[in-house]
């Protein structure tokens, strides 16, 4: 394997402490934007998803042999949020993190085409996530891929107005051949 190549496989059992640490680390950039006990509720739940059952899908971001990244899928508003009511039949990407080291290599893009891949092959037409306004680079990053607004599908969180992206799977470049 080339120096900087990214390489995106399935999780395995023993990735589990490095998927922790990616978690913790991505996203503990926002516990200094967050109320304490909101910074306390969402941390438990990045954990608890760790080992969460309801998920189609994880996949691990590799660098240099090291674990840096990981998306988790899931194929529905239901096993996602327990949400039946939002209405989405189609794949879901939680917890896209990548390490703060590794940013820059283009892991997040290499995790976002993956899933786009895999939500292909189970037939989707199209592959959705949810996020803030805090999380403004994600943001950034999910409409240069493409994603665009689904103001249908998006979450009320306490204060927090929680914003739906939708990717059209058949239109969309991240899967044209390099």
């Amino acid at each position: 394997m080339s120096d900087n190549a990214v390489v995106i496989r399935d999780t395995e059992p023993a990735d589990r402490e490095a998927l922790r640490e990616v978690l913790l680390d991505a996203y503990g950039q926002y516990e200094q934007v967050l109320p304490e006990e909101a910074w306390s509720r969402y941390k438990e739940s990045i954990l608890e998803a760790i080992d969460g059952a309801a998920t189609k899908a994880r996949l691990a971001a590799v660098l240099n042999g090291e674990v840096v990244g990981s998306v988790f899928l899931f194929d529905s508003s239901e096993a996602a949020y327990g949400l039946p009511d939002l209405n989405i039949h189609s794949p879901i990407i939680r917890l896209l993190a990548v390490s703060r080291k590794a940013r820059g290599y283009g892991v997040a893009t290499e995790l976002i085409r993956a899933s786009a891949k895999l939500a292909t092959e189970w037939g989707a037409e199209t592959l959705h996530l949810h996020t803030s306004d805090m999380m403004d680079s994600a943001v950034r990053l999910y409409e240069r891929l493409g994603f665009e607004r689904a103001f249908d599908k998006d979450l009320q969180n306490g204060d927090t107005l929680v914003k739906s992206y939708r990717l059209a799977l058949k239109e969309t470049s991240l899967l044209q051949v390099q």
